[in-house]
């Protein structure tokens, strides 16, 4: 016989848990102190948020699921933000949150909130667990789901009462569930229609999403697209997938994507997207959207198939398996001409600086790509930064930029590098942030210390909320409503008081010795850039354009 905690703990050392991120309370008192009797590590967090940051971090750096086990009410209530953001990019989460007593649950008490009701719509699927009995089978069921098909958050709801009731089932063998039977084949006639239409296609170019990173189907991606001449574009989550230096390899696509993607895409006869969603930020408008193009959409989750854009050939299934069903028929096709639209393509300029006098961020981050190390996993927060970061460093490896990208969370940058950095000690781990952003990241600077973690924070300062200031300039007429911060604070003093080194720069003629000492330091490190607030990310497409209408 053990406790309902015990069995918990001990269903997750046999997932191979390693280390969960946590915050104690009330509500999960048993589960933490069975927690200090077992193998699994646990990473103190300093807020709620933060930790499920983390274990995103540490799932997309990792391969493996990411877990949390935080305390009823205002604990899981904190977690909202990063399920939500989770679920949207596919990532797998496991999150316990304490509950009160059973018999408590629906009556206000104490730090008792209704945590299944507000998840259901943002989990993959959540519990509240009833039954000591079903403890071990429900743990077991909860990694089958969130790691199967599309991956995914799913949250387990531990009543107190529960977690301290003993029961003599203790392990469970196998998962059946009735209804849930993800689709990993592709169907046959389907990949043939592919393999016809890639057979006909004169220009055909492939979305990369973050499914092909998710999947780890990369190399499958690579020979398709090899096999085809086939040009590779990328969505924001899906960069790295294959190398930027290929010579099929466009970028990003997007509202803030490269005029070379873009453009390839409106020219194209063919689309294939592997692993997307074909979101507003990929398509902008839907009409004109790869206006002269079929389009095949191959994905594992159905419901993301012909939701936002006409499907030509719709095929579920994992791309990894989909992908060898393909290969396996087709035949290698040499486009010459489409290779050399690709190449001059290619050489389309991203603009560059519009700052004449001050430092330009994009001057920031074009220099971080020169010496950013090959191996560095690099996460950021949301805005301006991370748009930067997309269109100008070298992704030459997948899994390798960790960003916020369906929900778009401010404050990621910071406990996402803190997971990453755990999940893969032996990589160099950088943060490219805002002043904003940094703001609504930096409790978990207290995660980093105390974990002893080297990180390296980019914090590209320009006294404002840039990225909405952006879209005041363009939507608002100017008219620049709360996004100027006059009271920053002393961003040097905050990183020295979690023991931190500290790198300020002003003038360009500081950035190449900066960013040496920055990169080498061996410990927690800051550098601050005072950058010019009135530099806008371009080229950018604007509400109702479409791809090759744009900005800049």
């Amino acid at each position: 016989m053990l406790t309902g905690a015990e069995i918990a703990i001990k269903a997750l050392e046999r997932e191979g848990v390693e280390l969960a991120f946590v915050y104690p309370g009330g509500a999960n008192l048993e589960i933490l102190d069975c927690l200090w009797r077992s193998a699994i590590r646990p990473v103190l967090v300093r807020h709620e948020q933060g930790a499920v940051h983390e274990a995103s971090g540490y799932a997309r750096a990792s391969g493996k699921p990411g877990v949390c086990l935080v305390t009823s009410g205002p604990g899981a209530t904190n977690l909202i933000t990063g399920i939500a953001a989770a679920g949207m990019d596919s990532v797998p989460l496991i999150l316990i949150t304490g509950q009160v007593l059973a018999s408590m649950v629906g009556t206000d008490a104490f730090q008792e909130v209704d945590v299944t009701g507000i998840t259901h719509p943002i989990t993959k699927h959540n519990y509240l667990l009833n039954d000591v009995n079903r403890i071990a089978q429900t743990v077991k069921e909860a990694f089958h789901i969130a790691t199967s098909g599309r991956p995914g958050p799913v949250l387990i709801d531990f009543p107190r009462d529960v977690a301290c009731a003993n029961s003599p089932v203790t392990e469970a063998e196998t998962v059946q569930l009735r209804g849930y039977k993800p689709n990993l084949k592709g169907h046959t006639g389907q990949v043939r229609q592919v393999i016809r239409l890639l057979g006909e296609s004169k220009r055909p170019v492939i979305v990369a999403g973050g499914g092909v990173i998710g999947s780890r189907s990369w190399a499958g991606l690579r020979t398709l697209a090899e096999s085809q001449d086939a040009a590779v574009v990328h969505t924001l989550m899906g960069l790295g997938a294959m190398p930027y230096d290929h010579p099929l390899v466009l970028g990003m696509a997007g509202v803030h994507g490269l005029a070379c993607a873009n453009a390839c895409i409106q020219k194209s006869d063919l689309v294939i997207g592997l692993g997307t969603r074909f979101s507003d930020r990929l398509t902008c408008s839907v009409p004109g959207f790869a206006p002269h193009a079929r389009i095949v959409h191959i994905d594992v989750d159905p419901a993301e198939i012909g939701k936002n854009i006409r499907v030509d050939v719709p095929l579920v299934g994992d791309l990894k398996i989909v992908l060898e069903q393909i290969l396996e028929k087709l035949t290698p096709l040499k486009r010459p001409e489409w290779v050399s639209e690709i190449a001059a393509m290619k050489e389309m300029p991203i603009p560059g600086s519009k700052i004449t006098g001050g430092l330009s961020p994009i001057v920031v981050i074009e220099a971080l790509a020169k010496v950013l190390p090959s191996q560095a996993i690099v996460t950021t927060d949301v805005g301006q930064h991370q748009l930067w970061a997309a269109q100008r460093l070298p992704h030459r490896r997948p899994g390798k930029f960790l960003s916020s990208g369906g929900l778009g969370a401010m404050g990621y940058g910071i406990p996402a590098a803190i997971g990453a950095k755990l999940a893969c000690p032996g990589d160099p781990v950088v943060v490219i942030t805002g002043d904003g952003s940094f703001q609504m990241g930096m409790p978990e600077l207290g995660t980093a210390k105390e974990q002893h973690l080297p990180i390296k924070i980019l914090l590209l300062n320009n006294d404002t909320l840039g990225l909405v200031r952006q879209l005041q300039k363009y939507y608002s007429d100017q008219r620049y409503v709360a996004v100027n911060f006059s009271g920053n604070p002393d961003f040097g003093g905050l990183i020295r008081a979690y023991g931190g080194s500290y790198y300020p720069v002003t003038q360009e003629a500081e950035l190449g010795p900066a960013l040496e000492a920055f990169l080498n330091d061996p410990g927690l490190t800051l550098m601050e850039t005072k950058v010019a607030p009135e530099e806008n990310v371009l080229p950018m497409v604007l509400s109702g354009q479409t791809l090759d209408q744009m900005e800049g």
